[in-house]
């Protein structure tokens, strides 16, 4: 058995949340800097949330610093609180199969989980305990990390050895995720990705942006355990 480590994206591949996020994010610029709708039409997948926050700032002409990033973020998580309650747009839910593979997963002890998600610690922290998985995942790299995506895994890389990561799985990395911005994450950091059409693109799609596996879903248990084993 091959260590390995697991990094998992959330949304679109472990769960959807309604658009909660969407909705607490334009709430709290709104409350923040009185910018109305900030983030129309724009396209969240893969993308980290210090990205679409600095990305809003520069579009409504605001300054794009620290302070700017803090006083959204500080607005933003109690929002997220409220929103994630809501029945919302959508679906709201796990992924087909994704609390019968963490559960699953917990028996290989060779495979150690981790986060890697464009969303901050604490907005995560907030979905997953809603959605009962969060018992699953200890650590991660997080949006407060780096508003680059690419950047995500390294920090990983470095973070692991801080939870007992052993060396050997650090060596073998595996990102989970359901968008082309998980994929070249994966490629550029030397690691391998796994993509799953349950977010906005097909499988087709995620293969020709050069994932190294690509699943319609994580519902079939031991053919996901059997790519990452």
């Amino acid at each position: 058995m091959k260590p390995a480590l697991i990094l998992f994206d959330i949304d679109g591949t472990l769960l959807l949340s309604g658009r909660a996020g969407l909705r607490a994010m334009t709430r709290a610029f709104e409350h923040t800097f009185g910018v109305h709708d900030a983030f129309a039409g724009e396209h969240f997948g893969g993308r980290t949330d210090s990205y679409l926050v600095s990305k809003a700032l520069m579009a409504a002409g605001l300054p794009d610093t620290a302070d700017s990033h803090h006083r959204f973020r500080e607005n933003y998580i109690p929002i997220l609180e409220e929103e994630i309650q809501h029945p919302g747009t959508g679906h709201k839910g796990l992924m087909p199969g994704a609390r019968e593979l963490l559960e699953a997963l917990d028996d290989h002890h060779h495979l150690h989980l981790a986060l890697l998600t464009g969303n901050f610690r604490e907005a995560a922290e907030i979905k997953l305990r809603h959605f009962e998985i969060g018992g699953f995942f200890e650590w991660g790299a997080f949006s407060e990390d780096a508003a680059d995506r690419n950047a995500l895994v390294p920090i990983a890389c470095r973070r692991a050895a801080t939870y007992d990561i052993p060396p050997a799985a650090v060596e073998r990395i595996i990102v989970i995720g359901d968008t082309p911005h998980d994929i070249e994450c994966a490629r550029v950091a030397g690691a391998r990705s796994l993509a799953v059409a349950t977010g906005g693109f097909t499988v087709e799609q995620l293969r020709g942006f050069g994932a190294d596996d690509v699943l319609q879903d994580l519902s079939d248990t031991q053919a996901v355990i059997d790519l990452l084993i």
